[in-house]
């Protein structure tokens, strides 16, 4: 039975690893943790209860949950008990238990909505309780017990689980088939952030545009704006975009409505079609700069993001040459940028990972090298500009504030001595500097 009233015997400590994803529903576990009466520590020793939400997308992923689950097996005759969730603990499922034994808790991503019930198991002295659903559930995770670690700025999930299985990644394995929240419950978790002062908002998903409002009332795009309305929010972002359903309907969204802001993460992957082909991204070169050309072209200026995988099996040079000059020629403003590694039950571990570490981490040091000297250009385009930033935090050891631009941009900048901006405010500020990473200015008063 559900209970806001904390037990003192029941105490849990939280460990996340991986995305924004993986973050938020961090969140959403702890505020039902929270409602179920446990309550939240800051350590290992204090708790009864351990979990780790963990991530399987990049290499070597389930080894470090298992190094940190041995590191920590030590605990087990204090009576403590251990859960792993997310992605490796559906990728992994029992088998967990045959090399943790220690661990009693398995569950995937698709199943925190069960989580209650896996708590009242637990209580009973079950040592061995899973959630592992399919990836044919229909269910998403909505809570209205979200503990938030900003006050000012919030995700909001809108899409979960993914069906492009393109060919390096296991997300559609561990978190289930594409399923779209209703217009009516995201609107409404929106209009809660913004009663309780949150006027920044980030709608997440795995790919957040190939979201399909269930009753077929609103677009992605439609979504957008009827977020961007709700009175009180100022500021709405969304992530990961993918390219197949970035249509243009969302850059005159963004044009037209000052609330979403100018910044697309649209992740290419690779500069070369006969890659993105082998990857199974189900668009080339020509189709993304296309979407390209349509930010490109909006009244707006709109900061353009991606990720990058090299090495990816049978890149040749001449490759991975194409997709240095897709750098070149789209100027993006940041790239997140990985080299190729196998992951299990993706169709890439069939295929022969041709390609050396050796020449792989050559590669990528030459794309962020290159990615630096792009960067370094494009951000002195923003000398002499005002630009508003919701302020952050401040780093005293610079004397100096901080936040984000609308372009997702991190910005530092000084004040007078006698004026303290508000954390969660918004204020102006002069650009006067340009860093590779970074904007460096001055608050206007």
């Amino acid at each position: 039975m559900s209970t806001t009233e904390q037990k003192p015997d029941k105490k849990f400590y939280l460990e996340t690893f991986g995305c924004q994803m993986n973050v938020h529903d961090s969140e959403k576990v702890i505020g039902t943790l929270v409602h179920e009466g446990y309550a939240q520590v800051d350590t290992v020793e204090e708790a009864d209860l351990v979990l780790y939400n963990t991530c399987s997308i990049r290499d070597k992923a389930e080894q470090k949950v298992f190094n940190r689950l041995s590191d920590y097996k030590k605990y087990k005759k204090q009576g403590k008990k251990f859960g792993v969730l997310g992605c490796v603990a559906q990728q992994e499922g029992e088998k967990i238990f045959e090399r943790a034994p220690y661990v009693s808790l398995v569950a995937g991503s698709a199943s925190y909505r069960n989580l209650p019930q896996m708590l009242v198991q637990l209580e009973a002295g079950n040592q061995r309780v899973t959630g592992l659903d399919d990836r044919q559930t229909d269910q998403t995770f909505d809570t209205e017990f979200t503990a938030r670690t900003n006050k000012h700025r919030g995700y909001i999930t809108i899409i979960e689980g993914c069906d492009k299985f393109c060919a390096y990644c296991v997300v559609p394995y561990t978190r289930g088939k594409e399923r779209s929240r209703t217009v009516e419950s995201v609107l409404s978790e929106a209009q809660r952030m913004a009663d309780a002062g949150f006027t920044d908002i980030q709608l997440l998903g795995q790919n957040v545009n190939s979201y399909k409002d269930p009753s077929g009332t609103l677009t992605f795009a439609g979504l957008l704006k009827a977020v961007a309305s709700v009175p009180g929010i100022r500021r709405v972002r969304f992530t990961t975009s993918h390219p197949r359903d970035f249509t243009r309907d969302i850059v005159e969204a963004i044009e037209s409505t000052p609330t979403l802001c100018d910044h697309v993460h649209l992740p290419v992957q690779s500069g070369s079609s006969k890659v993105l082909k082998a990857m199974l991204r189900e668009y080339t070169r020509e189709q993304y700069l296309e979407r390209v050309a349509w930010m490109r072209a909006s009244k707006r200026h709109i900061s353009i993001s991606t990720d990058i995988i090299v090495g990816f099996p049978g890149e040749t040079p001449e490759d991975f040459e194409e997709t240095i000059t897709l750098l070149e020629e789209v100027q993006f403003d940041a790239v997140f940028a990985f080299k190729y590694s196998p992951r299990p039950n993706t169709p890439a571990i069939r295929m022969q990972d041709s390609i050396p570490e050796e020449e792989k981490s050559k590669r990528l040091a030459v794309l962020l090298e290159r990615q630096r000297q792009i960067q370094s250009s494009t951000y002195q385009k923003h000398l002499g500009e005002v630009a508003q930033v919701m302020v952050e935090g401040r780093n005293e050891a610079k004397a100096q504030l901080f936040g984000r631009h609308s372009q997702n941009k991190t910005v530092n900048f000084t004040t007078s001595a006698l004026i303290h901006p508000a954390i969660g405010s918004y204020v102006d500020v002069r650009i006067t500097k340009a860093l590779p990473n970074s904007l460096v200015g001055e608050m206007i008063v």
